[in-house]
């Protein structure tokens, strides 16, 4: 029997909230712009903002990335969410360093109930 714990989104949307965002890259852009059925260019005007000039971030709406629904607690563009979203929160720093681990853990509901030890098998 498989007793292995996996990650499951509980759908709180505390990752999705602040005033800041992941940073998107090149490739984020073209995949969010080609499932919107906009260019690059309409999408950076519309949904981005450039924090630094080697950052770009999504915008936020109302505290929560523009792309969260509060509604339905579901990310908007889920097929073709930026790779960090899709990390989220099993991101490789979490698996190197139990501090950040316990700081994500910290409003994560999905992470909860795992200790750093079970965290750094799932990786495995």
């Amino acid at each position: 029997m498989n007793t292995k714990k996996t990650f499951e989104c509980k759908k709180c949307g505390c990752c999705c909230a602040g005033e800041s965002t992941i940073s998107i890259t090149q490739e984020d852009i073209a995949n969010l712009a080609k499932f919107l059925g906009i260019t690059e260019e309409e999408f950076l005007k519309k949904y981005a903002v450039f924090k630094h000039p080697n950052r770009i971030e999504m915008k936020t709406k109302d505290g929560f990335c523009i792309f969260f629904d509060k509604e339905s607690r579901l990310c908007t563009v889920h097929p073709a969410k930026p790779k960090r979203c899709r990390e989220w929160p099993l991101i490789p720093i979490i698996f190197k360093d139990k501090e950040n681990f316990e700081i994500i853990k910290s409003f994560c509901l999905g992470l909860k109930d795992f200790s750093w030890e079970e965290i750094k098998n799932l990786k495995t």
